[in-house]
């Protein structure tokens, strides 16, 4: 028994026994100091650190109905824009007293619905969160129950919620414009599944450019948005007969871009010159890829911190309405597109 006990870290009794009083008043020094008197409060202090007590933030978190902290739930944590996001989140959390609770939906549903009742659970004070599908039904009965929800890198309709995101059908519409302007021919938009909002806004804005411009159009679907689908569809296009293959590729993100030049590249294939690859996102290894990628950017670090001033302003209570704000991505153009020429240009 003795050394069950020495496993344990000191409990509120044994505070109380040190110090000489009830738990209850232990209790009343955690939460409501204001109720005991200095000379109590201060021994009980002394026992808590003679002791080493460390209170049971679970129990408070109850007793108080919050916890202090938000719950931010991304696609997928291995891509860089979601982890320059977080850390816009983070910088703007830390700013307003609160702790992030980071965690991944790998874009399935179940984990998504997962997280969101473990957040709920944990009485997180809001919830940040990039949803999966077109449905955001949960998140409503979420919202519904009391806890906020702020969507990043979305837009909805549906009243009550804010949103932060970026304007993917005029970064879509850049992409396809600046690959028809080198005079690409044959574009594939590369990427997927089409229940991301995203995917379907970006190809689609490319797909009206190209559609103006008499070129054609091809769209090559991901299970996910990951570097390994990436090179899977790089593969594919390499082995492709030249006749056959795409002079533009537009990639739904730069970790599908970068793979695919990977592969083109290794099969020997030359970019530019032959096949332009174009990216979206622009994570910081864009720019430091064997040849420089271009790609859509997008500012992540300060998409995270407005979406966080925004769940901070439904805490406290600043505002009583829904406020969407969409950002202007922007064309960066480097090695992979900038030497582009066709044959018979």
């Amino acid at each position: 028994m003795a050394g069950a006990r020495s496993n344990r870290g000191p409990l509120l009794r044994d505070v109380a026994q040190r110090a000489g009083v009830s738990v209850g008043t232990v209790s009343n020094v955690l939460n409501n100091p204001e109720k005991v008197s200095p000379e109590t409060l201060t021994r009980v202090q002394a026992a808590i650190t003679e002791l080493g007590f460390v209170p049971n933030a679970a129990a408070r978190q109850l007793r108080a109905g919050r916890s202090a902290s938000v719950g931010l739930l991304v696609l997928d944590v291995r891509n860089p824009f979601f982890t320059d996001l977080a850390a816009g989140v983070e910088e703007a959390a830390i700013d307003s007293g609160l702790a992030v609770i980071l965690a991944t939906s790998s874009g399935r549903p179940d984990r998504e619905a997962m997280y969101l009742e473990r957040f709920e659970q944990s009485r997180v004070d809001g919830v940040l969160v990039t949803p999966v599908g077109s449905s955001v039904e949960p998140l409503v009965a979420l919202r519904d129950r009391g806890t906020p929800v702020i969507l990043l890198d979305r837009l909805t309709q549906t009243p009550g919620f804010s949103s932060i995101a970026v304007d993917d059908a005029e970064g879509g519409r850049l992409g396809g414009q600046h690959l028809v302007d080198i005079g690409c021919r044959h574009i594939a938009f590369v990427g997927g599944p089409r229940t991301l909002e995203q995917v379907r806004n970006r190809a689609a804005g490319a797909r009206r450019v190209a559609e103006a411009a008499g070129v054609d159009l091809t769209e090559i679907l991901t299970t996910d948005m990951s570097a390994d689908e990436g090179h899977r569809v790089g593969t594919e296009i390499a082995a492709l007969p030249p006749d056959e293959r795409p002079d533009g590729i537009f990639a739904g993100n730069d970790l599908i871009a970068l793979a695919v030049l990977q592969a083109l590249l290794s099969a020997g294939i030359r970019v530019p010159e032959e096949v332009a690859v174009l990216g979206y996102d622009d994570i910081p290894f864009a720019a430091l890829a064997t040849v420089p990628l271009s790609s859509i950017r997008q500012p992540s670090h300060l998409m995270g911190q407005r979406a966080m001033a925004l769940l901070t302003a439904h805490l406290r209570g600043d505002t009583a309405h829904s406020d969407h704000e969409v950002f202007t991505p922007e064309l960066i153009v480097r090695g992979t597109t900038a030497g582009h020429r066709r044959d018979d240009a």
